[in-house]
């Protein structure tokens, strides 16, 4: 079995019982003039983990190696998105310069050019944070044991990802240059709180450590 280089300890795991997980790498939150940048947002914090997730993205492929795709969105008539959220984001399907903000089956909602799912590629659409609530993806994972996390951003949809897979006993090895936020001060503490106590969520490495061993 394959060990990665990993905070904070090596991480040995089992390609057969292992999915790649990308989290919501959409338009909206990742290009110019979108939902993220209209906030105040600096996208090219979130666009630099672009490059090195494609390259692993093509080795995993390549590998035969399981996909799966989220997206944070909502249904157009907002039936699927909780009050709590829609009270803080009254920006959710409004208009936006890709379309109706985190609205399914607008352009911003979905994922980048440089990132599009293949065919077969599973692709879950999630209304909240974390990519196991009101989804099938625990279903979809069946046979899993182990994720491999990448995605944006790190403090929020991937940790609280990270979290839920945890409680379900999964265990998540997470791409430092393949996860990203607007805020580089919560990047570094996000990704040290996932690896801290002995990996009290999981584990945290580079893509180049994983792409190591599957490339072989």
């Amino acid at each position: 079995m394959p060990t990665v280089a990993a905070d904070p300890g090596p991480f040995t795991f089992d390609l057969d019982s292992t999915a790649l997980i990308v989290i919501d790498m959409q338009r909206d939150f990742l290009l110019p003039g979108g939902f993220g940048e209209s906030l105040g947002n600096d996208v090219a914090q979130l666009r630099r983990t672009i490059a090195p997730l494609a390259a692993l993205l093509a080795a995993w492929r390549a590998a035969g190696l399981p996909v799966i795709h989220t997206r944070e969105g909502h249904l157009p008539d907002l039936s699927d998105c909780p009050p709590a959220k829609l009270k803080r984001g009254s920006m959710i399907g409004q208009p936006g310069t890709f379309g109706k903000i985190l609205i399914r089956g607008e352009y911003g909602h979905d994922i980048v050019d440089e990132l599009q799912p293949l065919p077969g590629e599973p692709v879950v659409d999630k209304p909240g944070k974390g990519a196991f609530y009101a989804t099938n993806l625990d279903e979809l994972l069946r046979e899993t044991k182990t994720l491999i996390v990448t995605g944006v951003t790190t403090e929020v949809c991937v940790h609280t990802t990270v979290r839920e897979a945890n409680d379900r006993g999964y265990e998540c090895l997470v791409l430092s240059d393949c996860v990203g936020s607007y805020f580089p001060e919560f990047q570094s503490v996000g990704l040290r709180m996932i690896a801290a106590q002995g990996g009290i969520f999981g584990w945290v490495s580079e893509s180049s450590a994983l792409l190591k061993e599957i490339t072989r």
